[in-house]
């Protein structure tokens, strides 16, 4: 039996923080342009992946249409464990920085009595050591729509340098930790 589960179907971050860090600014009143500089791996083909900024200017949403990793007849070994690595230039108003406040993931998910899978993502500015890790399980036999949120804590958030524009690196897995199970 073919199992089909999980498709991470989106991931919002919630960036900003002002240059002073002394509380909650308002959202900037000039646009965030996302530039996508590279999409690599097996769960996001060319094509796959979309960018969007909310018009509030406060989050970004990544939407996945083909992330799907599988195992059990009719699946290749390359369906097993999928993959994606976003390289993404922020680009925010004058006076502004940011830092991942929070992520989430969702999708579906039909794991055999037994079977067991995780979703990991990792974030991170080129040219700092920093980065930031998750990780979530899905136990014995899961079967149904899932959602996980990653949250960093104020004091391990990591904004990006002022006045610098790095790339931010989002890289996200999904994984079987037995067989007979797959993601969707």
């Amino acid at each position: 039996m073919v199992l089909r589960a999980l498709a991470a179907t989106g991931v919002a971050a919630s960036l900003f923080g002002s240059s002073s860090f002394g509380g909650t600014p308002p959202p900037p009143s000039g646009r965030i342009v996302i530039d996508t500089v590279a999409v690599n791996g097996s769960g996001c083909p060319a094509g796959t992946a979309a960018v969007t900024v909310s018009p509030d200017n406060t989050a970004f949403t990544v939407t996945y249409s083909n992330y799907l990793a599988r195992v059990g007849p009719g699946s290749a070994p390359t369906d097993r464990k999928k993959d994606c690595r976003l390289n993404l230039r922020v680009h925010v108003p004058g006076g502004y920085t940011y830092a991942i406040v929070s992520a989430g993931y969702s999708g579906s998910a039909s794991l055999a009595p037994g079977a067991s899978g995780t979703q990991r993502a990792s974030y991170h500015f080129q040219g700092n050591a920093h980065t930031t890790n998750s990780t979530h399980h899905f136990e014995d036999g899961f079967n149904g729509n899932w959602q996980t949120t990653d949250t960093v804590d104020v004091a391990a958030r990591v904004f990006a340098p002022c006045g610098e524009e790095r790339n931010l690196d989002i890289n996200s897995q999904l994984d079987p930790a037995e067989k007979d199970w797959a993601w969707r």
